[in-house]
């Protein structure tokens, strides 16, 4: 099982072999420039379709909310959001035909798939599933418009099913997507490779999980032919992302055989990955391949790891979440293992006083009981952050565990599940007092 399981690794090692270089598609040109000229791209492009002399407001309100989207993929700033949203709904209301209308209402889809990947919450993709199948009944059958709302709501559904934690349906949500890439027609579609991209990473999560040798040859095949496609001096992000889930498969399949050689070849795709573009290029891109890498122990120094947390914080995102947790998880192992009980306590002052300054702790809304507060996944990391500490700081001095923190990491664990992070919950009900004091 183990030698057919590498196969899928062997196959990645081909990569660097290939001369493929197909052509691009016709938004590549925004791989290439920094995120400040895409805004600004953004905001021109919305300022012409709002002129009265505007040729086509349609066509160019469709374009400023796709150039607006493609910022806020970068950049996590959620007004770039906000403004892809607001030229969407201009589009909406200039559409004269049917096609139009589907188009904004294609658009209005793919940017909730990405408000999702930045910031979760389980509400909003529940509303975004209905809203998708409504638009995809409404349409006629035959069109390339239908082919691509199609894709949006499967890709929505795959979030959904990965939220509910069911592997069957992880597969299942794969299998679908097959559907959904053989209706886009074009094979150098912007939209096709991403649908691919994620039907291999759905393949692959699955495959590593259940052993799924079928599975992870799909991922494989799937993954060396997006990053033989992706040139890489027209489309580094592509080849990035693709990249980068390639290194993260073949490190996840290395850690369950234990085979040294494997480690490395992933840590030299993840290098391939990172050296496709600078951290200020796509910052987003950036921390997303040094949080894959620090799935391995001891892969990113403290400081990159810093570095990344600032890249993404202060936004509300679950990468920024991520980065945090991360960041403190390895330099509490490090005071630890350096036996700095001093370095461990400032930590702690620095999470509380950060908690200090919060204007209230996450708190939930009286409808419906979920949690509204923007900065309620910050607040999870942090509690988890204090208990961490905790842990670390009993086994150093030998005091008793604050019993007090299981509330906290209980909430926590609800923030997170809420906003669609099981690894943050899941961590959350690991580190609970009570837990700990039954094990």
């Amino acid at each position: 099982m183990v030698s057919r399981m590498f196969e899928f690794g062997k196959g990645l090692r081909r990569l660097f072999a290939t001369d493929a270089r197909p052509g691009d598609d016709d938004l590549s040109w925004t791989e290439l420039i920094a995120p400040e000229l895409l805004a600004r791209e953004a905001r021109g492009q919305c300022t012409d379709a709002g002129r009265v002399s505007a040729p086509s407001p349609f066509e160019a309100w469709i374009r400023g909310a796709g150039l607006w989207r493609e910022h806020a993929r970068r950049t996590g700033v959620e007004d770039s959001l906000k403004r892809a949203e607001a030229a969407a709904a201009d589009a909406a209301r200039v559409a004269r035909t049917g096609e139009q209308i589907a188009r904004a209402g294609l658009e209005r889809l793919l940017i909730d798939i990405l408000r999702f990947d930045l910031m979760g919450g389980r509400a909003q993709l529940e509303a975004s599933v209905t809203r998708a199948a409504e638009l995809r009944a409404a349409l006629n059958a035959g069109t390339a418009t239908r082919a691509a709302v199609a894709a949006a709501a499967l890709r929505l559904n795959a979030r959904l099913a990965r939220t509910n934690g069911s592997l069957e349906g992880l597969k299942r949500a794969a299998l679908a997507l097959d559907a959904a890439v053989d209706a886009l027609t074009s094979e150098r579609d912007q939209l096709a490779d991403e649908v691919r991209l994620e039907r291999a990473a759905l393949a692959l999560e699955a495959g590593v999980a259940q052993r799924d040798v079928r599975l992870l040859d799909q991922a494989g095949r799937e993954l060396r032919g997006l990053v033989a496609a992706a040139d890489p001096d027209r489309r580094p992000l592509s080849r990035a992302r693709a990249l980068t889930l390639c290194a993260a498969g073949l490190a996840a399949l290395a850690s369950l055989a234990g085979d040294t050689a494997a480690v490395a070849q992933a840590r030299i795709l993840f290098d391939a990955a990172a050296d496709q573009f600078t951290a200020d290029h796509s910052p987003l891109d950036w921390t997303a391949i040094q949080l894959a890498r620090a799935a391995s122990p001891d892969a990113v120094p403290l400081a990159v790891l810093l570095q990344a947390e600032t890249l993404s914080a202060g936004r509300g995102l679950t990468l920024g979440a991520l980065a945090r947790d991360r960041r403190l998880e390895v330099e509490a192992a490090a005071a630890e293992r350096a036996a700095d009980s001093q370095r461990l306590e400032r930590m702690v002052l620095e999470i509380r006083r950060r908690l200090l300054a919060r204007r209230q702790p996450a708190r939930r809304d009286a409808a419906d009981g979920r949690f509204v507060d923007t900065d309620d996944l910050e607040w999870a990391v942090d509690q988890i952050g204090l208990a961490r500490l905790d842990a670390a700081l009993m086994r150093r001095t030998g005091a008793p565990r604050d019993q007090d923190l299981a509330f906290a990491l209980f909430e926590a664990a609800e923030v997170a599940r809420d906003r669609c992070v099981p690894e943050l919950a899941e961590t959350a009900e690991a580190l609970m007092p009570v837990r700990a004091v039954r094990a």
